[in-house]
């Protein structure tokens, strides 16, 4: 079975996944752990929610009163590395959506947020990624890496889970 959890998003979820909607990373963070609770061989953060959130929310509309306003932001949680910091943890990738030294900052998150499989994306070139339905991405574990050239979405999506299968631990 495929779960997904999703913050709100204005396209239609995909067929034959079983959607949890949640409203912040704090509720991310949440469900994401029940569901590994619940059985979970495979985790895939695909997109991070934002690195920081208010620290305080007003109950009431904010009225214009200063030329200036300071907004202190907290950090959000990291789910991904949450996950992956769990003695239950599931086969965990990660996605590193990068600008510049992009396997440099890719290896260094597989490493740090102690993931099994990261896939770095250069989210610099306009060709690609983002607002595109292709995409070229580089796969880095703790066993090698692999190259994914230019192509649909959809086509590399499948590469990807191949390649995830393919090196689960045997037990899994």
């Amino acid at each position: 079975a495929v779960e997904l959890i999703s913050g709100p998003v204005a396209i239609p979820s995909p067929a034959g996944v079983t959607v949890t909607a949640v409203s912040s990373a704090i509720d991310m963070l949440n469900a994401a752990e029940q569901k590994v609770e619940q059985g979970c061989d495979i985790f895939i953060a695909s997109a991070a929610v934002a690195d920081y959130r208010p620290e305080a929310v007003p109950e009431q509309k904010i009225k214009k009163s200063q030329s200036k306003m300071v907004i202190e932001l907290i950090k959000n949680p990291d789910i991904v590395a949450t996950i992956a910091a769990r003695k239950d943890k599931p086969f965990t990738v990660g996605f590193a959506a990068e600008t510049q030294d992009v396997i440099s900052y890719a290896e260094g998150k597989l490493k740090n947020k102690k993931l099994d499989m990261i896939v770095a994306n250069d989210v610099s070139d306009q060709r690609i990624g983002f607002n595109s339905e292709d995409n070229a991405v580089r796969a880095l574990w703790s066993g090698g890496r692999q190259s994914f050239s230019q192509q649909s979405k959809s086509i590399l999506a499948s590469h990807l889970i191949e390649l995830i299968i393919s090196n689960l631990p045997a037990n899994q």
